[in-house]
């Protein structure tokens, strides 16, 4: 733990984004957390499958609890996942551009940065960018997105965080609105990760959903792992199986219906039995999912 601490200090010392404090009166600690990828399903000593997230590597997070609380908070919107998704479907080509290190690239003010300040083995230290941990950030960071392209958000371009999704009807139109886009990263000297960008594609996953010129399909990866897990033994189970679906009930008819037996069991003072209602409903919502219909959005020019 204390390399990999040790490794992000130098490169953010590197970066310029934090440098060594001596005092300040607010002073959070540093914690290493397992970064996560996608659920895989896995089986144990006793042949059962049970659904795991894979460690990818290590995150490092200051403990900012306590200047969360302090901080006044800044209730700026995100856009509706639904209607971004609604706009973004149906298009020929689409370009996919990534942020990179998204909340680094805004600065604190400096009359503010000392509240950053961090403890570890190696000192303290205060950032002179954002960083992630604090309550406030992505909602700045969102409003600073929508600052930047405020004349291009829901024409071509849609923003949510540090993705930003490009479309046009054509190879040439999506071309020229992804040149002003890029143009204005220029601008703004916003930096975005060539590794996770795609360019001039017909489909691509975002946020989870499959978008193409046919229309909103669920993400096939994320049905493969939902299609597998076992049936839940407890109330945290449910609770997660219910979740996941949850992700994808606009493609499921009756899903408050169908998912009844298995919500009463949430209930307080609740003795969980998962009986054959509960099986049925389990198995129908993954059959459901399975077989999920391509969403189509509606076309507003056209009668009703």
């Amino acid at each position: 733990m204390n390399k990999v601490v040790m490794k992000e200090i130098i490169k953010w010392l590197d970066a310029g984004v934090i440098y060594p404090i001596s005092d300040s009166s607010w002073v959070s600690h540093v914690q290493c957390v397992p970064k996560k990828g996608g659920i895989t399903i896995v089986t144990n000593d006793e042949n059962e499958l049970l659904p795991t997230r894979m460690v990818t590597g290590w995150r490092i997070c200051i403990d900012y609890r306590k200047l969360n609380k302090a901080t006044k908070k800044d209730h700026f919107p995100f856009p509706f996942i639904d209607q971004m998704l609604d706009r973004l479907a149906g298009k020929e080509f689409y370009c996919f551009l990534d942020g990179y290190s998204g909340y680094n690239q805004i600065v604190v003010a400096p009359e503010d940065q000392e509240k950053t300040t961090f403890t570890c083995t190696y000192g303290t230290y205060a950032f002179q960018r954002m960083h992630f941990g604090l309550c406030n950030a992505p909602a700045t960071f969102q409003r600073c997105m929508l600052a930047i392209f405020s004349d291009m958000v829901e024409e071509f371009l849609e923003v949510f965080m540090d993705d930003f999704s490009v479309s046009g009807e054509t190879f040439d139109s999506c071309l020229g609105n992804l040149a002003k886009v890029l143009k204005r990263c220029e601008e703004a000297d916003l930096v975005l990760n060539w590794e996770k960008c795609h360019f001039m594609v017909n489909e691509c996953t975002v946020l989870g959903h499959k978008i193409s010129s046919k229309g909103i399909e669920v993400d096939k990866a994320k049905v493969e792992v939902i299609e597998k897990l076992p049936p839940p033994t407890n109330v945290k189970g449910i609770r997660s199986f219910l979740g996941h679906a949850d992700f994808y009930r606009k493609f499921i008819e009756d899903f408050s219906k169908i998912s009844k037996p298995m919500c009463n069991l949430l209930q307080q003072n609740q003795h969980f039995v998962f009986d054959k209602e509960c099986q049925s409903a389990f198995e129908e919502l993954k059959m459901r999912l399975i077989s999920a219909p391509v969403v189509v959005p509606p076309d507003w020019t056209s009668p009703f």
